[in-house]
């Protein structure tokens, strides 16, 4: 894309592959350049292999060029990852002098794209608020099919299959990531992936999974009872950790004026007092190095952490979608009360920030507590 003068204010030259049917007999179909044109509405499409003369020429043209490139590569050729724009400059030997001369222009008047395009990605639109629901209401509705579908005697693999089956079965093309099937103590582990353990009577069930879905992520955690009803001791603490869940997600709104910061310091007061009252002497570092070591909040879209060149300090606008997942993981260590130990209860939603009010995207995974018998349901 180059900054001009025209009513469009730029103009967008976009570089592919193009037609190539002896790879298509292999491949499939590919999109030919002037479809490619068509679709991502650029004024024009070349083949990739132009790309380098492209940049030559326009790097010449233009004062400040956004682009990132690896922080090292030498006059002996690019150390390139294959996502980076160095890969297509393919510097031959008797191409040489013009990557010595497009990789000099780059050092003199590159500026960052990623914290560019970051801001951009912040704020969804109307139209990726649109897929992100529907990402969020196709994992939400396999985390509920998939506490049904758990019981005692079952592995975590299974679980852990049967929620990636009902994602495809409703369109989601991919996981967003390896999911979390943690039962008993496991759930005490962050980011346990092993899902390779029975299910066991008596135990809560610790879900993180969600689907990618046209492109965006989705990512949702639920804790439940493996046999259907909490004990007394999973009750209490999955209530405490979702008192505090609830008040936050409530404060997800541009009118509140904090950042995740703000708001992963509110949640640590906020688990503090929670889990006093149901019989924790949190002495003070307790809470953030132990029962609950990791951050509340990450923003979410075509990434699932889309947290670099995310200013975290930085206060909530309408139309970002964070998640929020407050946790506490007690380990069995005589500090804590005994009837807590080895229960791991974290509840994450995604939620689309609004002027006034939070819209919980995740809405169709159940969270709330049956007053009548104590087991998960919508609510």
């Amino acid at each position: 894309m180059e900054k001009n003068s025209s009513s469009r204010g730029y103009r967008m030259t976009l570089f592919c592959s193009g037609k190539d049917s002896a790879k298509e007999k292999w491949d499939g179909a590919k999109t030919s350049l002037f479809e490619a044109a068509n679709i991502f509405r650029a004024d024009d499409a070349q083949p990739i292999d132009h790309f380098s003369a492209h940049l030559k020429s326009a790097t010449a043209l233009h004062q400040q060029i956004y682009v990132d490139v690896p922080s090292t590569h030498t006059r002996r050729g690019p150390r390139a990852t294959s996502k980076s724009v160095l890969k297509y400059l393919a510097p031959s030997v008797e191409a040489r002098s013009d990557y010595d001369v497009i990789v000099d222009s780059l050092s003199k008047k590159r500026r960052p794209l990623a914290p560019e395009v970051a801001k951009l990605r912040a704020i969804k639109s109307a139209a990726e608020q649109r897929v992100m629901r529907a990402a969020a209401d196709i994992s939400g509705q396999a985390h509920s099919k998939t506490m049904r579908f758990a019981r005692p005697g079952i592995s975590e693999a299974a679980l852990a299959a049967h929620f990636e089956y009902l994602c495809a079965m409703d369109g989601a093309q991919r996981p967003a990531y390896v999911p979390v099937v943690a039962s008993g103590p496991n759930a005490l582990i962050i980011h346990y992936t092993s899902n390779n353990h029975l299910v066991r009577q008596g135990e809560t069930i610790l879900i993180d999974a969600g689907c990618e879905y046209n492109g965006y992520a989705s990512d949702i955690t639920r804790t439940f009872p493996a046999s259907g009803a909490f004990s007394e001791p999973q009750r209490d603490l999955y209530a405490a950790v979702l008192s505090a869940q609830k008040q936050l997600v409530a404060l997800c709104h541009e009118s509140a004026d904090l950042s995740l910061h703000d708001l992963h310091r509110r949640s640590c007061d906020m688990l503090r007092e929670e889990l006093k009252q149901i019989g924790f002497d949190i002495k003070a570092s307790d809470l953030e190095y132990v029962l609950y070591p990791h951050f509340l909040s990450h923003p979410i879209g075509i990434d699932l952490h889309e947290s670099t060149n995310f200013d975290r300090a930085g206060s909530l606008k309408e139309g970002m979608v964070v998640t929020i997942e407050p946790g506490i993981y007690v380990p069995p260590t005589p500090n804590f009360p005994t009837h807590f130990h080895n229960i791991g209860i974290r509840i994450e939603d995604e939620v689309l920030v609004g002027k006034t009010d939070p819209i919980v995207l995740s809405v169709s995974a159940p969270k709330e507590v049956r007053a009548s018998t104590p087991c998960i349901s919508q609510g």
